[in-house]
């Protein structure tokens, strides 16, 4: 296949409509969106969400706004960015997992981690961490042609692929220790602790809610797990007056450009466990989509193998040879979005797209919606990677927030595409890859937009 069908495919070719879960119907009550919220939040919202520009109701006794219009989505995210915080749910889901990271703080504390931080993760010093992230990459895809023709759950496999390169990235070695502890960790506080409860959403953030206490124990352990991780990556060492190897030696030698002042060894932890999970979490997720989609769209498939193919024979892929296995990655972000959800309290009043906002009153921008709402892209339900490969990002630059967006966009975004994009092209690039069962696996909003299961796919060497 030339490059040029895989830019301008064929047209009478009927796009991918993947499943999705059924929308709430409009009869559906405060107490049936509570307890639907616990199974998967994204089925409480019905067609008016995906529809209307701003969505107004009633949450937990305060104002609830559901944007979806780029201008309201930017004056929140970026012109008045300080006036909305986390929600105290939040908070309570994410700090015993990433303490006070830079993805959860607040006020001077954020702005201290995001200048100190920042020279970590510019192109430049990704750049120099790309040879941890293929040589994983490379052993995973040798793993995987030797079980090949055998059914294998890519869902596991990305997910340690993705953990091995978090800790080669930030450590320098590799995680066959510490891997299976690190993702019982991950695994344990996603399907025990972070999906909130009632009382977490309805209690004020001083108030211990009963998942609170066990949270607290799992911190305790978390903490204590991490420290031990740094430990080790010290007692390892580094030359003196060698260049930076790994993130832990940008993140330990940074300091914040107007203080001076460096990371403690508490701050330090947090930020390892911030980079460690969000990275990991989200990028194999991101992932799995983007094979089961594929699985699901054989002649897309095909148009990522010959790129990948062609790259190759022109040199190494490279990640400006791959630009329509970024656009299908692109696509995969804007049906799943790594973050279902951003949701925003007021801390002082606002007038947000005419509509007056009071302290307290709770902001919702969710890219499940946001992406494939109605009035902003043609035919939103459907995998259309050619949509990406148009000169100007489609449709306007507050309508695709994968990463978010403003001050607060992820800072690990560049990071977590280049590993995505590079770990794509080698596996369909060597790999055909096919569902053993086809039945629906469907979308749940637990902090990133998970499967509901992990189907077994079949691989046979291209």
């Amino acid at each position: 296949m030339s490059i040029a069908e895989i830019i301008d495919p064929p047209l009478t070719r009927r796009p991918l409509v993947p499943p999705t879960p059924p929308r709430a119907p409009d009869s559906m009550t405060a107490f049936g969106r509570m307890r639907t919220m616990r199974v998967n939040p994204i089925q409480t919202w019905g067609n008016r969400a995906y529809a209307e520009d701003i969505v107004q109701g009633r949450f937990v006794g305060r104002s609830s706004f559901i944007l979806n219009t780029p201008d309201a989505i930017k004056h929140v995210l970026v012109d008045n960015y300080e006036n909305y915080t986390r929600t105290p749910a939040g908070i309570r889901v994410l700090r015993p997992i990433l303490g006070n990271g830079v993805l959860i703080a607040e006020g001077r504390a954020w702005k201290h981690q995001r200048r100190t931080l920042a020279p970590a993760f510019t192109p430049r010093a990704v750049g120099t961490l790309i040879p941890h992230m293929t040589g994983a990459i490379d052993e995973t895809v040798a793993k995987l042609m030797a079980a090949s023709n055998a059914p294998v759950d890519l869902r596991e496999v990305m997910q340690r692929m993705t953990l091995e390169i978090a800790g080669r990235t930030m450590f320098s070695f590799g995680m066959d220790q510490h891997g299976t502890a690190l993702r019982d960790y991950v695994m344990e506080y996603g399907e025990r602790l972070a999906r909130p409860h009632f009382l977490d959403l309805l209690l004020p953030l001083n108030w211990l809610s009963p998942q609170d206490f066990q949270r607290a124990r799992f911190r305790k352990r978390w903490t204590k797990f991490v420290a031990m991780l740094m430990v080790e990556r010290r007692a390892a060492g580094k030359k003196d007056g060698a260049p930076p190897r790994d993130l832990f030696d940008l993140m330990g030698e940074a300091r914040d450009p107007e203080t001076g002042q460096a990371f403690n060894d508490e701050q330090l932890g947090d930020e390892v466990a911030t980079m460690i999970l969000a990275g990991h979490e989200t990028t194999a997720t991101a992932l799995f989509w983007s094979l089961y989609l594929l699985a699901l769209d054989p002649a897309t498939q095909e148009q990522v193998a010959a790129e990948a193919r062609e790259a190759v024979a022109g040199g190494g892929l490279e990640l400006e040879r791959l630009k329509f296995t970024r656009a299908a990655l692109d696509e995969v972000m804007r049906l799943y979005p790594p973050a279902f959800l951003i949701a925003r309290t007021a801390a002082g009043p606002d007038v947000v797209a005419g509509r007056p906002v009071r302290r307290g009153d709770v902001i919702l921008i969710s890219p499940w919606l946001l992406h494939r709402h109605e009035k902003l892209w043609p035919d939103p339900n459907a995998f259309i990677p050619a949509r990406f490969m148009t000169p100007a990002p489609p449709p306007d630059r507050f309508a695709y927030l994968p990463f978010g967006v403003g001050p607060r966009i992820c800072i690990g975004a560049h990071f977590a595409l280049v590993e995505a994009t590079l770990a794509l092209a080698q596996i369909i690039g060597k790999f055909r890859i096919t569902l053993l069962d086809m039945a629906p696996v469907m979308p749940i909003g637990v902090v990133t937009t998970q499967p509901d299961r992990s189907p077994m796919f079949a691989i046979s060497p291209r």
